[in-house]
């Protein structure tokens, strides 16, 4: 709470959640929210309709609050796993809903609004990053016409939930919140790196799409210690200064296409 700005902010605005649930009626924003509560960790038992307390209350008094704050995102796909694992972490509903505010307000703008530019001009900045420290990568990719957003796209948006060993996450969130989205890079660039000659096997589109899926599962993940010093060290040299120039120019390419 205290290194993401999240505590400061409840504390400076007293009362604020609360009257934000008591704000008149967007039907159109809860029934966004509605239809993805069945969705959200179907497998965990404090989610399920039938438990006592049921989670589903909790995460659609989070995601109605935020919707209602930041009318700019509203609800996005996504956002219901991440809300829903604040609420796992802290046990507490107002501050998931400003750690959540923490999360898509300031250490990832963009995400989740409706372009998702900020989504996409990461994505597009990971594949300038393999190309610079994974090249062959970068060209099986290139030669096969696989796209970033079709092998990553989720571990960005859930930010690794339910692709991840759930101790890893918690630690890569505990350097996000720290650290800002810089971590995500050395995430997949670690993932990458690590499994390059198993991934350089892929000899079609959809073999390299499997592969993918594979290199986030095994002993190198679930052993998390290791995994994040792996994540420092591994990438090498990642500064702040060559994500925001990568970021300019992917973001302005994108805009000029569309």
């Amino acid at each position: 709470m205290g290194v993401s700005g999240a505590q400061a902010q409840m504390e400076q605005n007293p009362g604020y959640y609360h009257r934000l649930l008591k704000e008149e009626r967007n039907d159109s924003l809860e029934e966004a929210i509605r239809t993805d509560m069945n969705r959200t960790f179907p497998e965990n038992v404090k989610f399920r309709k039938t438990a006592d307390p049921c989670l589903q209350k909790t995460l659609h008094n989070v995601l109605l609050a935020y919707g209602r704050h930041n009318q700019g995102v509203g609800y996005c796909q996504g956002m219901n796993f991440i809300a829903g694992y604040l609420i796992l972490i802290t046990k507490n509903e107002e501050e998931s809903f400003w750690l959540l505010d923490a999360l898509v307000g300031r250490i990832l703008p963009d995400y989740y609004s409706p372009a998702m530019l900020g989504l996409k001009t990461d994505q597009e900045v990971l594949g300038e990053l393999v190309r610079m420290k994974i090249p062959a990568v970068a060209e099986l990719m290139e030669g096969h016409g696989v796209l970033w957003t079709l092998v990553v796209s989720r571990w960005f948006i859930c930010l690794f939930i339910d692709i991840l060993p759930v101790e890893t996450v918690l630690r890569i969130w505990d350097c996000l919140f720290n650290e800002g989205s810089k971590i995500i890079f050395r995430v997949v660039l670690t993932l990458i790196k690590q499994h390059q000659a198993f991934i350089l096997e892929a000899t079609s589109f959809a073999d390299i799409c499997d592969k993918f899926k594979q290199i986030t599962k095994g002993n190198f993940v679930t052993e998390c210690h290791t995994f994040m010093q792996k994540i420092f060290s591994e990438p090498g040299s990642l500064s702040m200064t060559t994500i925001t120039k990568l970021r300019e120019s992917c973001r302005a390419k994108l805009l000029t296409q569309g």
